[in-house]
């Protein structure tokens, strides 16, 4: 059972007396697998909204044409990757057949997730970003002017990955190649194509 998972991965907890109780709906994935959704729609609207930009995607792709190396990642369950305030934990609680229980990771169904992911990672990588490192909030890309430079450049952008504790998933990861697929785009080092 998913709940099982979940539990299992320490990404919720049970909860006594919530002050919100959400439904949830499995939705069956394009692979076969079900995805079980929360509906946080009253929470949503009764949140208000984090205007934290995201960046320019168009802007974000241009920059990265005219490298020699580039590795791109995405991160693996990207949005579960940051915790929850402890105090808010409860407000996003939901009902199953088990019992009642909350997230302790940010869920991909409430509101500013977005906005709060691209923010952790802008100051996980502030120093990097605009130089070597693009991210728009769980998809990063490393590029490198100079192919001999980029393996020094992966090392720093894992060195910081390790040290925030995020991962990566491998089956979305491509290293050290002249093009790829970007925010929906092909960037490669003579420039961009639609996918």
């Amino acid at each position: 059972m998913k709940i099982d998972k979940l539990i299992e991965t320490s990404f919720v907890r049970e909860v006594k007396y919530p002050t919100w109780i959400a439904n949830i709906v499995p939705v069956k994935k394009k692979n076969g697998h079900i995805r079980v959704c929360v509906d946080f729609r009253d929470l949503n609207s009764a949140c208000p909204k984090d205007d934290f930009p995201l960046p320019i995607i168009e802007l974000m792709v241009d920059v990265t044409t005219s490298h020699e190396a580039l590795s791109f990642m995405d991160g693996s369950s990207g949005y579960n990757q940051i915790r929850m305030a402890p105090r808010d934990e409860e407000l996003i609680a939901f009902h199953t057949s088990k019992g009642i229980y909350c997230y302790k990771v940010m869920h991909f169904g409430l509101k500013n997730v977005g906005a709060t992911y691209q923010r952790a990672m802008q100051k996980i990588f502030d120093d990097m970003l605009h130089k070597n490192v693009k991210c728009y909030v769980d998809d990063l890309v490393v590029k490198s002017r100079k192919r001999e430079d980029h393996l020094r450049d992966l090392c720093m952008v894992f060195d910081r990955l390790r040290r925030y504790q995020l991962k990566m998933s491998p089956f979305k990861c491509a290293f050290s190649v002249t093009s790829g697929k970007f925010l929906g785009f092909i960037v490669q080092h003579r420039g961009i194509g639609s996918i």
